[in-house]
């Protein structure tokens, strides 16, 4: 599997880092520029927290990914199963860790692991995908951080 990691230090105490990406979950898209929209799936058992299922609608308004909460530690982790969607990778696996640095800081760090679709030529293209994914993920965390310490949403309406 190939990896990509970001970091990223937010100025706001671990649990409201935490409650952001989890208890909001369908949420996501109001930080994160590079989606149109998310929401939770009809089948989903739950709004928030393990076994939650969402859909992110990516700004292209082409691509798009369905992700389960596959593990969750209070105020510390949340994995994520990209298990399907038109990006191009056959799986991923999302870690968001949440660190206490002081009572008013939290380092962020998102490490995604994926293999590629299309074989040994998407192999050959993994230098390129951690390419593009990268930036990708940092201004995920860099639009998280900026909701969270000053409410700035990326995204203010809706999607049809």
């Amino acid at each position: 599997m190939a990896k990509v990691k970001v970091y990223k230090r937010i100025n706001a105490e671990v649990k409201k880092v935490y409650a952001s990406w989890n208890d909001d979950y369908s949420n996501i898209y109001k930080y994160n520029p590079n989606l149109k929209h998310s929401h939770i799936l009809k089948e989903s058992p739950r709004q928030s927290g393990l076994g939650a299922l969402r859909q992110c609608d990516m700004k292209d308004g082409k691509n798009w990914i369905k992700e389960k909460v596959i593990k969750t530690e209070k105020n510390k982790l949340l994995v994520l199963d990209i298990y399907e969607g038109t990006l191009p990778f056959k799986t991923a696996i999302a870690s968001i860790e949440f660190e206490e640095v002081s009572p008013v800081q939290t380092d962020v760090i998102f490490t995604m692991d994926f293999k590629p679709k299309m074989g040994i030529f998407g192999l050959i293209l993994v230098p390129l995908m951690k390419k593009m994914f990268k930036p990708s993920l940092q201004s995920l965390l860099d639009g998280s951080a900026d909701f969270i310490e000053s409410g700035k949403q990326v995204n203010q309406t809706i999607a049809a």
